[in-house]
């Protein structure tokens, strides 16, 4: 049973690299990141944080494949006076859909799981944690050459859970996208 179902998986996949001839196999993204941080707990504001964001995507035909995200952001948000130097990692991963079409826009979405690292000090004293987080969202790649492109916008919702809380934060990214 399961060398049947190997078979057909690996055939699926060898006729989805004939439809992929005219599109890229690889992408791989860097660039700013914007993050508006929730902090999840009631009485103390949101946050902004700035960064970076970097991914790694593979794709098995024109339409669908997998991407690698990673990022950071880092700022010193003031909380009842006093600056906290924060830091968040983000390491996801999942599937992306891609819309090629004769523009030169190429649209995306992507639902992403994996983790996140947050460390804060406040004084020299310090702490770490690593915990769940997911994203969904999309963008829009302003192609510029077969190899080249510039991501206008990134735009993600991005859930955190640190400290037992969850925290619904806003993700923003744009940079160049190098395809392959």
């Amino acid at each position: 049973m399961y060398r049947i179902a190997g078979v057909v998986v690996l055939a699926a996949l060898l006729s989805c690299q004939a439809l992929a001839a005219d599109a890229p196999k690889v992408e791989v993204f860097g660039g700013f990141q914007y993050l508006r941080a929730s902090t999840g707990v009631s009485g103390i504001d949101d946050f902004n944080l700035n960064g970076w964001n970097a991914s790694l995507s593979g794709y098995f035909n024109r339409f669908l494949g997998v991407t690698a995200d990673f990022s950071g952001a880092y700022g010193s948000p003031e909380v009842l006076g006093v600056p906290i130097h924060t830091k968040v990692h983000t390491f996801m991963f999942g599937p992306v859909l891609r819309l090629p079409n004769p523009t030169h826009l190429t649209p995306f979405v992507h639902a992403l799981g994996g983790g996140a690292h947050f460390s804060a000090d406040v004084s020299g004293s310090g702490g770490s944690e690593t915990d769940a987080a997911w994203a969904v969202g999309g963008g829009l790649d302003l192609d510029m050459a077969r190899i080249f492109a510039i991501r206008l916008a990134q735009v993600d919702y991005l859930q955190t859970r640190a400290g037992g809380t969850n925290q619904n934060n806003f993700r923003y990214s744009a940079g160049i996208v190098i395809k392959f």
